[in-house]
């Protein structure tokens, strides 16, 4: 894992060396400190997966790319089997399992997210990225923070919200949650 957060770190310096993009306004473009940015492109720190989403998107590539610097290949369709989704574990917070890695030109990102359950007091960690986000709720509870708004959601609920608001998931008594988040 820290060998992979290494490589996408390059990848990322490469990058924004090519576009001729400083430090500071690529800090200031993902709307974090400087001194973040730097232990990000660094490969000191893992990069959560929203940061990843915005530097694909300012670059104008796949996300896939940017995680494994391979081109996505597949154009008609991309099958993942139960349990067989491509971890990309980008926060310690959530697991997550990209379901359409290899598919080129996704219009969405889609990923089934596991929530490990934390104490009670445990502060819910949040973020944001562009866009929208569909999440479905396919097994136990979340408490999610969107915004200023506090939302339980159980089996079964989905939510559909702009991703440019902070938010954040948090298991609920004591139990994994696992969802299907669909980022546009």
């Amino acid at each position: 894992m820290e060998e992979t957060i290494k490589e996408i770190a390059e990848r990322i310096k490469g990058l924004r060396d090519i576009a001729a993009i400083s430090v500071d306004d690529m800090a200031k473009m993902l709307k974090i400190s400087k001194e973040l940015y730097q232990e990000y492109e660094s490969g000191n720190l893992d990069i959560p997966a929203s940061i990843l989403y915005v530097i694909a998107k300012r670059f104008n590539m796949e996300l896939t790319a940017l995680l494994t610097g391979e081109e996505p290949r597949l154009h008609s369709y991309a099958l993942t089997r139960s349990g067989k989704g491509i971890s990309v574990e980008r926060r310690t917070d959530y697991k997550y399992q990209n379901l359409a890695l290899n598919f080129i030109h996704k219009k969405a990102e889609p990923f089934m997210v596991t929530v490990d359950p934390e104490p009670d007091e445990a502060p819910v960690h949040l973020n944001n990225h562009p866009g929208q986000e569909f999440d479905y709720v396919l097994e136990g509870n979340l408490q999610i923070i969107l915004g200023k708004h506090v939302l339980i959601l159980n089996e079964g609920d989905s939510l559909f919200f702009d991703s440019n608001l902070e938010h954040g998931m948090k298991a609920l008594n004591g139990k994994i949650a696992k969802f299907l988040a669909i980022i546009l």
